[in-house]
């Protein structure tokens, strides 16, 4: 037998592969918010492969959640410190208009705090934030009982101006934010000379007028240095997510191919030639039922597929090879071994009876006489799998000598399976028999062989998990 004989291997990157990777499951991709099957086609092989959002992505939604609620927790504890000073000015000052302007002030505050956690019209709050503070600031000597009276200490509002200044960053654009945060604090410094600020020099308002410019500044600039690079986090990530995209489709055309070679030759050409060298009753007989076979699988490729996540007991790819086996005018021995509580994906499930089928049309025609020793062992995999080994000790054949254009081992048996996430070796020699074993999954296979195609920068924005000993790609 072929069974010492160096393996011809072949199995695929598109494999099983832990959470937080690329998913098989259509129902996760949909559920999930990545691709649906509408991105690759409803019904067709790219159903299968689906990419899931990336974990914890640093995005310009998620920065400005932050910003804003940084802003409104800064802003309430000011509200609070500044309360006793508005009070305790309050004889000073027109208490009607004084209360009403500072209650819709602190209002509006409290407002950017619900409107920061809910995460709704948090710029509208915070533009009203920055008018209210303006319009305080120009009323204040409008609203004093006595513009000459020289104030107490320094007007309440100036607890308040980074507030006001940051909620001008998050509301406007760029240059209208830079333009408010030197514009209020220069009003306040001239506020701050007059006897209704407090009277103070020049000098010393200047230096809380240039103060408050570099603290909005500092402000300003940490928002808007946070927005660019969550954009550009965002644009890289978007264009790493449509390559993928393009990369899935193309993956899924290569599969459909594969798929439509597989139906060709498996069914169509099978039965003709079975056809046409039936010589006896029963070869007749056996063409007719392979013909209704091509007929039901030719059928079945323009079905829509059922989702991988839908696992099906290895016991009944088991029965539906054992009959097709029995269809065989030479005879198979069947063994099954361990496979009582094994259960495989849909797809991989549909890959190994394909292949075991075609593996057995090949032993039958080529292995020589029908009274040759034929085995079908279908047993479980230290991965948790199915292993299908089918042997016979008939002529054998060099693997290195099989013409490319002979779909029959290239096509029905190791792209159908390499495509199913698994692995077929070849073992053969010249007057020693032949053992094709096909396991799923692969041995030595853990990533999506779509992966392949983009660097290691590109792989954190589609969220992926990438280990450095990770092999990718198809041996041979």
């Amino acid at each position: 037998m072929g069974g010492a004989n160096p393996p011809v291997a072949a199995h695929s990157g598109s494999s099983r592969v832990p959470s937080g990777r690329v998913s098989r499951s259509g129902a996760d991709a949909v559920g999930g918010g990545g691709f649906d099957s509408s991105a690759t086609g409803e019904g067709n092989p790219g159903e299968r492969f689906s990419v899931k959002p990336p974990r914890n992505p640093i995005s310009r939604a998620q920065i400005e959640t932050v910003i804003s609620r940084s802003v409104a927790g800064v802003a309430l504890v000011f509200l609070l410190q500044s309360l006793m000073m508005f009070f305790s000015q309050l004889d000073q000052r027109v208490a009607f208009w004084a209360i009403g302007l500072g209650s819709a002030f602190g209002l509006s505050i409290l407002a950017l705090v619900v409107s920061s956690i809910i995460k709704r019209g948090v710029s509208v709050v915070a533009t009203t934030v920055a008018a209210l503070y303006f319009l305080e600031l120009v009323t204040w000597p409008l609203l004093m009982k006595d513009p000459t009276i020289v104030l107490d200490g320094a007007p309440w509002l100036w607890y308040l101006c980074t507030v006001a200044t940051s909620c001008a960053a998050i509301a406007f654009p760029l240059i209208w934010a830079a333009a408010y945060t030197v514009v209020i604090p220069v009003i306040y410094g001239v506020l701050r000379t007059t006897p209704a600020g407090g009277g103070k020099d020049i000098a010393l308002a200047s230096l809380d007028a240039v103060y408050a410019i570099l603290l909005g500044f500092v402000v300003l600039i940490i928002i808007a240095l946070l927005r660019q690079a969550t954009e550009t986090v965002d644009i890289a990530q978007t264009n790493a997510l449509t390559k993928y995209a393009v990369a899935v489709r193309q993956h899924a055309t290569e599969l459909e191919r594969v798929e439509v070679d597989s139906i060709v030759h498996d069914s169509v050409l099978t039965t003709l030639l079975s056809a046409a060298s039936a010589d006896t009753p029963e070869a007749s007989t056996l063409a007719a039922s392979m013909a209704g076979d091509a007929i039901a699988r030719l059928s079945d490729a323009g079905a829509v597929h059922l989702g991988d996540d839908v696992l099906i007991p290895v016991s009944r790819l088991s029965h539906r090879i054992r009959e097709a086996a029995e269809a065989f005018a030479s005879p198979f021995t069947v063994v099954e071994e361990e496979i009582e509580y094994l259960s495989l994906p849909v797809h991989a499930s549909e890959a190994l009876y394909s292949a075991s089928v075609q593996a057995m049309v090949n032993s039958t025609r080529h292995a020589g006489p029908a009274d040759l020793k034929r085995i079908l062992v279908i047993k479980a995999n230290l991965q948790g799998g199915c292993t299908v080994e089918i042997s016979d000790n008939g002529v054998g054949f060099d693997p290195a000598q099989v013409p490319h254009d002979r779909l029959g081992l290239r096509v029905s048996i190791l792209e159908r399976v390499s495509g199913a996430g698994g692995a077929v070796r070849v073992c053969s020699r010249v007057g020693e028999g032949t053992t094709i074993t096909i396991e799923w999954p692969g041995p030595d296979v853990d990533q999506n062989s779509v992966l392949g195609q983009f660097s290691s920068d590109e792989i954190p924005a589609l969220g992926l998990d990438v280990d450095d000993d990770d092999e990718r790609g198809v041996h041979e």
